[in-house]
């Protein structure tokens, strides 16, 4: 990790000198390389991290589509020109290269988080050193190979202006303990983001953290019921309920709640489990045996707690892979087992009697990344949006 750290920092000599278009040019040619590769790389996607394909390639499709919006970044790196009470003065205002961005990028997007940090450090001049997720390492390789290809294309970028570092914990450590490192960006859980932050600001470095989410959604009783039912089922089965904007937690109103609860159980029950390459197939295995474990005592706590499960079983898949029936958990009140983020897909429904009610329901989390509501009425909308402490508030 220190020879790949000092080698970005060589290349960031140079590579901060080189104009940004010209840096932008470089990231339009790895659009071209992702383009390219766009259904070998998917494939590898599904292979890896057991996404359906679908997921895989519309996960290269984001990194495609990162590139094209970075690449006309690069031509808009300006300051402001301000003026003072000198006379014959100005003060002017220029945006520098930062130094080696570190990525640390999680196992449920293998791909599309180092883009999403990588395109921009590109055209902003700095070199960046990557750890993958250790259960996902064979994308990372991929993505390397396809932005060497780039570069090659390219014709004069410095040498380690993107590496990846292949390890566990400890990598990562370096990483955020590097002095020569500059910004981190990391993607995993709320404990991660903890640990991570206040190692980077006693040396004053700086984060990027996407960590996780207990995420909810309002079903009010204006709410168009069909769409609402395609919309809570895949947020809450999607990637095999292992994204951190996964639907984790659904308040009903009562006087809609029987019945839609009853649907929503018919929709889990027909949903096909099993190999991620057929296109029939809606979700895929969970990453690894620890996070069925882990679901399985969510499970058990939340049946401990009076909660009525549906689903939740292991199944029978394609090779080795790990493969349970998403699970609706029905429950009278937001136990503590409701309140801690499982990794795994778990849908915890409750219901409420006013909005102000469910709002503090949603709120009542340690986490807050993402929520929705499903109304037609823009009143209730505006409520929900207001009062949601979440970074991302959707409605329909």
């Amino acid at each position: 990790a220190a020879a790949a750290i000092s080698a970005a920092h060589q290349a960031f000599a140079i590579w901060r000198k080189v104009p940004a278009p010209r840096r932008g040019e470089l990231v339009r040619l790895l659009g071209e390389e992702l383009r390219a590769a766009k259904a070998d790389l998917g494939l590898l996607v599904t292979l890896e991290a057991g996404k359906t394909l679908s997921e895989g390639l519309g996960e290269v499709q984001e990194m495609i589509d990162i590139c094209d919006y970075a690449v006309g970044l690069s031509r808009q790196l300006f300051g402001l020109a301000i003026a003072t009470e000198r006379p014959d003065h100005r003060m002017m205002e220029t945006w520098h290269p930062l130094g080696v961005v570190g990525v640390i990028s999680a196992f449920n997007f293998p791909v599309a988080v180092w883009s999403w940090n990588s395109a921009l450090a590109l055209v902003c001049g700095d070199p960046v050193v990557w750890k993958p997720s250790e259960k996902t390492p064979l994308t990372a390789l991929a993505v390397q190979a396809i932005f060497e290809r780039a570069a090659a294309r390219f014709g004069d970028a410095p040498a380690h202006l993107s590496s990846v570092i292949i390890g566990g914990r400890e990598v990562g450590e370096a990483l955020v303990d590097h002095p020569r490192v500059a910004l981190v960006s990391a993607t995993g859980s709320t404990a991660m983001g903890r640990a991570v932050g206040p190692r980077l600001a006693a040396r004053f470095a700086r984060s990027l953290l996407e960590l996780g989410g207990n995420n909810a959604a309002v079903v009010a009783p204006s709410a168009d019921l069909d769409l609402t039912l395609r919309g809570v089922a895949f947020a809450a089965m999607g990637t095999a309920g292992q994204r951190c904007t996964t639907l984790r937690r659904l308040f009903v109103h009562e006087s809609i709640y029987e019945g839609f609860v009853a649907r929503l159980k018919g929709a889990y029950a027909s949903v096909r489990i099993g190999d991620p390459r057929d296109p029939d197939t809606l979700i895929g295995p969970l990453i690894d045996e620890a996070s069925a474990a882990a679901m399985r005592k969510a499970l058990d706590d939340a049946a401990a707690a009076g909660g009525k499960v549906t689903g939740g079983e292991t199944v029978k898949g394609p090779g080795q892979g790990v493969y349970v029936r998403p699970a609706i958990v029905e429950m009278t009140a937001q136990a503590d087992v409701v309140r801690r983020e499982t990794f795994a897909p778990i849908l915890y429904v409750m219901p409420y009697s006013d909005l102000d009610q469910a709002i503090a329901l949603n709120n009542d989390v340690p986490q807050g990344l993402s929520s929705s509501i499903f109304t037609l009425n823009a009143r209730e909308a505006e409520r929900f949006v207001a009062g949601s402490d979440c970074g991302i508030a959707n409605v329909n």
